[in-house]
């Protein structure tokens, strides 16, 4: 039996690559979509929630942060479990989502790649090798049209890295002026912007004479979206809680 999904944000560039997937698939279904734009598609689309009236089994998210509330109350109004895969979030939107998870099932992770969450855990072996000595750069790439700087994995990476430290080290974003000589309790963060590329992220550890350099780059969009539909199929049937990358990949 195929699987009824709601794709919120069906005509953005990882919505369109989840359809296409999902069309070859005969595990999936997507009963119905969200978004501002009407374009043809082979399931309807809404603008509003509650015009909904499709089976919907889960849903999948790669809008916006604005669509947060409206998604939290229709998952928590029908009982579904929801995937979000947007980023940009806020102290207050992980808040309320902490709070619909207490009664619906929710996936949340800022990528959605599985060897991205690799990185991650690498990241924090290196870390607690390196913590002495090494300064510590992220380099993240995306393309021109990402709205939100540093992209959600480079925090993913912060938050990791910081966690593995006996002491947190503070943000620097970018550098400019004359008086920006690097501090050693510092991590820097630097977003570049350009072209179509999907996603790709660095981490630097610069010690004494030599260089350690961690790195992820995603050749294309689909990575993201077959890790959504398995989270969604991970999802299907779970009790409410907050689930994330971890939880699937420690579950496999």
């Amino acid at each position: 039996m195929s699987l009824n999904i709601l794709l919120v944000g069906c005509n953005g560039a990882m919505g369109r690559t989840i359809t296409s997937i999902a069309t070859d698939n005969d595990r999936f279904n997507i009963s119905a979509g969200v978004d501002r734009i009407s374009a043809h598609a082979t399931y309807p689309i809404y603008q509003d929630f509650n015009d909904i009236k499709e089976p919907i089994d889960v849903i999948v998210d790669f809008s916006s942060k604005e669509l947060l509330a409206p998604i939290l109350a229709f998952a928590i109004e029908r009982k579904l479990p929801v995937v979000l895969c947007t980023t940009g979030y806020d102290d207050a939107d992980y808040k309320a989502i902490e709070e619909a998870a207490e009664k619906t099932a929710i996936f949340n992770s800022a990528n959605m790649s599985y060897g991205v969450n690799v990185v991650l855990k690498l990241l924090q072996q290196a870390t607690r090798l390196m913590s002495d000595g090494y300064d510590i750069e992220i380099i993240e790439k995306h393309h021109n049209l990402k709205k939100d700087a540093p992209s959600g994995t480079a925090r993913m990476m912060i938050r990791g890295i910081n966690h593995s430290l006996e002491k947190e080290r503070s943000c620097v974003y970018g550098r400019s002026g004359n008086e920006t000589k690097r501090q050693a309790d510092e991590i820097g963060i630097h977003s570049i912007r350009g072209g179509t590329i999907s996603g790709d992220h660095s981490v630097i550890f610069a010690g004494k004479d030599e260089v350690i350099e961690i790195n992820h780059s995603a050749l294309s969009k689909r990575v993201f979206a077959e890790g959504a539909l398995k989270a969604a199929i991970y999802l299907t049937g779970r009790k409410a809680g907050l689930y994330d990358m971890n939880s699937m990949i420690e579950n496999n």
